[in-house]
């Protein structure tokens, strides 16, 4: 057995040490959701093939399937990332690798565990985690997953084992045995989503969605009656006991905090979360003399009002269901599911984001579209043209992003939750999503649909298919967390 003084764990040392070293991106993991319910084979893992030097560069190389009906496959995590790269083992064999890929289901709270090493290209299924696993421990609709330091593997889940609101987060080991929940406190989140830790500061932030059972048959107005089953909220926990310590209520305004990050530098205590449905982006920051966060909105998207056919005019939101920060913290990315665009922002004063880019990727009012009236836009002149990119049409609007760890490429994916896509963007279902690429500027800021990449899903083997969120083998901007000494 061969024995070094220091060894290194996964990822890299520092953000800034990823976004100048790291290797270009060749294959982009991509979780793909089978909306014909009937067919057997599921929903499964595409492996994209992103390398431009390839001759099989925009093109899925592989499908892993489950094999299972009814998963709703979403988010996706690794067993370890940066936060255990500076390992203090000492025996070589022991040290942590990045080596297996976390798909959480969230219909069904079942969770695939493959192995991504043996063959990148073509990951395998190792070992299936049955969803009465999570039920056991009265959890369900597991989501968001992050690797800890210590090699045990961390999952929110967001509601009970009926389906109601209930925030937590349940734990597995490296081998993946379940541990039980985290939470230790008696007072608990009314609802659960996503969440970020920073252990230098003694803190984790999540955000809240909502209750399973409603989210699943998709968006209803009377949802927002029920808050305690409808999430508007940013809570803190004390990272070393467990416990949940401040819940920041954003109120109407801030209603379906989703996606929520610290900054990559973890000597930062002060990130932001993107609020869905009235598409604000509020800015926390702990407090100088205490363990406890400011919080404020900067960021304000106007709703347009918009009829559909002959249809009482309706506030239409811009959903905010994904944001991502630059590993140098610089740039802000937003989407806007049904608005149609993407921006970029300069956040070197984080309180007062900068718009510095652009991009319309489709939406639910380009000027196509002859049964929809825009009747106010506080933003727009015009309504935006369509988007095509070698003659494809996109349907659905810009969903979730991966940025190169160098910051320069920007890939998007189309579908957000296959039940709202059936709602709001039936065309893409029908027709298949896609993943487009946006390159980027960074040293001026500035965004440019690149026309030449397109990942279409409209002709899988099994019928049109709709791809979510996107990982590389070797970590990325959404996935990595980094520790401070």
């Amino acid at each position: 057995m061969s024995v070094k003084k220091c060894c290194h764990g996964p990822g890299y040392a520092t953000p800034l040490d990823a976004m100048k070293n790291g290797q270009r991106e060749k294959l982009l993991y991509t979780v793909t959701v089978q909306p014909n319910l009937n067919e057997i084979h599921g929903d499964y893992l595409s492996t994209v093939d992103v390398d431009p030097e390839s001759p099989t560069f925009c093109q899925i190389i592989h499908r892993t399937f489950t094999n299972r009906l009814g998963n709703e496959l979403h988010h996706s995590g690794w067993n370890t990332c940066s936060s255990c790269y500076h390992t203090q083992e000492t025996n070589i064999d022991l040290v942590p690798k990045r080596d297996k890929l976390i798909l959480p289901a969230l219909n069904s709270n079942f969770i695939y565990i493959l192995d991504v090493a043996t063959d990148p290209r073509k990951p395998e299924i190792i070992k299936i985690i049955d969803g009465n696993v999570l039920k056991s421990y009265n959890v369900s609709a597991p989501h968001t997953t992050h690797c800890l330091a210590d090699g045990n593997i961390m999952i929110s889940t967001m509601g009970d084992a009926e389906g109601n609101a209930k925030g937590d987060f349940v734990l597995f080991d490296t081998d993946f045995n379940c541990l039980g929940t985290w939470i230790k406190s008696e007072k608990k989140p009314y609802c659960g989503y996503d969440f970020w830790y920073q252990p230098y500061f003694d803190v984790m932030v999540s955000s809240e969605w909502g209750a399973p059972k409603k989210f699943k048959r998709g968006w209803q107005d009377d949802d927002l009656n029920d808050l305690t089953q409808y999430g508007c909220r940013i809570n803190f926990f004390k990272w070393s006991t467990h416990v949940l310590y401040q819940t920041i209520d954003l109120g109407m305004e801030g209603v379906t905090p989703l996606e929520i990050r610290f900054m990559h530098n973890p000597k930062r205590p002060e990130g932001f979360v993107g609020c869905a449905l009235n598409a604000n982006i509020y800015y926390f920051k702990k407090k100088s003399d205490s363990d406890e966060f400011d919080c404020r909105k900067v960021i304000d998207v106007p709703s347009k009002l918009v009829q559909r056919g002959n249809g009482k005019p309706r506030e239409m939101g811009g959903l905010i269901s994904d944001i991502l920060l630059s590993l140098d913290d610089r740039f802000l990315y937003i989407n806007l599911w049904r608005h149609g665009d993407l921006r970029q922002y300069d956040i070197t004063d984080p309180e007062n984001p900068k718009l510095t880019g652009q991009v319309f990727l489709g939406g639910q009012v380009c000027n196509d579209l002859m049964d929809v009236k825009v009747i106010e836009d506080r933003e727009l002149k015009e309504r935006p043209n369509p988007c095509y990119i070698k003659n494809r049409r996109l349907e659905g609007g810009p969903q979730m992003m991966q940025l190169s760890l160098d910051g320069k490429r920007l890939y998007v994916s189309s579908s957000l939750y296959s039940p709202w896509d059936k709602m709001f963007y039936p065309k893409m279902v029908e027709k298949g999503g896609h993943i487009c690429l946006i390159d980027v500027d960074t040293v001026n800021g500035g965004m440019k649909l690149n026309e030449n990449f397109l990942v279409d899903f409209g002709k899988e083997p099994y019928g049109p298919t709709l791809p979510h969120e996107m990982r590389y083998p070797g970590g990325d901007c959404t996935s990595d967390i980094w520790l401070a000494d």
